[in-house]
């Protein structure tokens, strides 16, 4: 994949994750705090920060219970170490940090 074709997909995820958590009924809050970045603050004031990383050509998670780097496979993003779903590991993790059950979809 080159960089434009990495852009143009890291932007949609980044997309689809606003547009999921805008439908979210969990206490949270979040804002694009750069190009590319991706906060999400909840009650307790923990962050959840989606990034992409451009050298990497990936699409980079910190959370509460760590960090995690997932890549396009075709089809989706896929975690590099437990090859989960992008939007299935985030549903987990907002869950986890937000206290109730969220599904992004």
């Amino acid at each position: 994949m080159n960089d434009s074709e990495f852009g143009t997909l890291a932007d949609a995820a980044l997309q689809r994750i606003e547009a999921a958590l805008e439908h979210c009924s969990a206490d949270l809050d979040f804002a694009m705090i750069s190009d590319g970045v991706l906060e999400i603050e909840f009650a307790d004031a923990s962050k959840i920060i989606v990034n992409r990383h451009d050298a990497a050509g990936e699409m980079w998670v910190a959370a509460r219970s760590g960090g995690f780097h997932y890549r396009w496979d075709g089809a989706a993003w896929h975690d590099t170490r437990g090859g989960g779903e992008l939007m299935a590991a985030l549903s987990r993790l907002v869950s986890e940090q937000a206290g109730e059950s969220v599904a992004l979809l």
